[in-house]
């Protein structure tokens, strides 16, 4: 593959979408004509040594850094991780950014064309995390990248990268794991099960065929409710809004509870940018994750891994807890345990830039930098609410 130009500061993403080929899923199907969305920063080195593959959360896309603009409903998801000077600096490193297999971000999923040109919709395949990472292999061998010097992903797109370096051993060369596990556990399956449910027992949904109608709108905003709880930490929520009413309205005359009318609005934004077949498709594949299928359980799995490991795990994450990241941290090849001391729960992977920049930046480079301290206090809450952090 020829090299691809360095990209201007601030970084301008080159998006295309790549045909792939069939792909061999986990259940035996074969998925046709797949194809994968990605975008691109820096130059790729004549020998491909230099290739970093940022891997995104659930209902993220490959729009890593920038702005919003036409086909990209949403600004970057980690603004100031990618270009020159930044932590992944693409004076230095060419970076990936797929969407994922399943979603709808661009590469296929439930509401791409089938073979026979009408959406897939419920004729979608079930996957897994280990489809989706083998999407994401096809689309780093049409791109001529044999190894990457680095996988980096948080909550799903951490999973990914875990199982990047799991089932690629000899592809990884560094690995870092944020806010996610080596398996699914019951708590997370658990939290999603009534999340499925809103979504299935919308009348909008159809069985999964709606297009080109909305879909079940209300289903989803349903589940993203549910699920944006699990995101924060219950203290957060706290001392965030407490018990307290929505400004103006009275919560014992039929008004809101202030917290309620923050999920309310978390529901109705996703519903605008996302599609409720690819959330399903997603979650699903969420809780088939378990790097220890097929190959002797977890502690077998990891001791697969060839990378450097570095693993991120949150103070405040109840979804995916310490104590999780610390099983994937006892890998003989992890370099480091890194705690973000956060009291936003699971997002701080998001939230908490400094502090997850700095993990990357020492997982790449191999530094020993002084941890920083962290974006804000408990104390902080309050004054930050109705900022764009959230």
């Amino acid at each position: 593959m020829g090299a691809l130009p360095v990209e201007d500061h601030p970084p301008r993403p080159r998006r295309r979408t790549q045909p792939v080929g069939p792909l061999a899923l986990e259940s035996g199907e074969i998925l046709e004509d797949v194809r994968v969305t990605y975008q691109t920063w820096g130059r790729l080195d004549a020998d491909g040594g230099n290739a970093v593959l940022v891997l995104h959360a659930l209902t993220g896309d490959s729009h890593v850094v920038g702005e919003q603009g036409p086909g990209q409903p949403t600004a970057g998801w980690w603004p100031g991780l990618v270009g020159p000077g930044c932590p992944i600096d693409t004076d230095e490193w060419f970076v990936v950014a797929p969407s994922v297999l399943g979603g709808c971000g661009g590469t296929t999923g439930p509401s791409s064309a089938a073979p026979d040109g009408r959406p897939y919709g419920s004729s979608f395949p079930r996957i897994t995390v280990r489809d989706q990472v083998h999407a994401e292999a096809l689309l780093a061998d049409r791109l001529g990248i044999d190894r990457f010097a680095l996988v980096v992903g948080g909550s799903v797109g951490g999973m990914r990268s875990l199982e990047w370096a799991t089932t690629f051993p000899d592809r990884v060369q560094r690995c870092v794991v944020l806010a996610a596990s080596a398996v699914a556990s019951a708590d997370q399956i658990a939290w999603s099960v009534p999340q499925l449910h809103a979504i299935r027992l919308d009348p909008a949904f159809h069985g999964g065929d709606y297009y080109p109608g909305p879909g079940p709108r209300a289903g989803l905003e349903i589940a993203r409710q549910i699920a944006h709880t699990t995101y924060r930490s219950a203290a957060e929520l706290a001392l965030r809004f407490g018990c307290g009413a929505q400004d103006g309205e009275d919560a014992l005359r039929g008004g809101r509870y202030a917290v309620q009318s923050y999920l309310e609005h978390h529901g109705k934004k996703l519903v605008r940018r996302f599609d409720a077949n690819a959330y399903l498709v997603l979650t699903e594949a969420m809780n088939s994750h378990d790097i220890g299928r097929g190959r002797g359980g977890v502690a077998a799995a990891l001791q697969r891994i060839t990378a450097e490991l570095t693993v991120g795990v949150v103070t405040s994450d109840r979804l995916f807890t310490p104590v999780e990241g610390e099983v994937v941290a006892s890998a003989p090849t992890c370099r480091e345990l890194a705690v973000i001391d956060s009291p936003y729960g699971h997002d701080a992977f998001l939230v908490e830039t400094e502090q997850v920049f700095g993990i990357i930046e020492r997982a790449l480079t191999g530094g020993q930098t002084a941890a920083p301290t962290p974006t804000a206090t408990r104390s902080e809450l309050p004054r930050l609410a109705g900022t764009g952090l959230w």
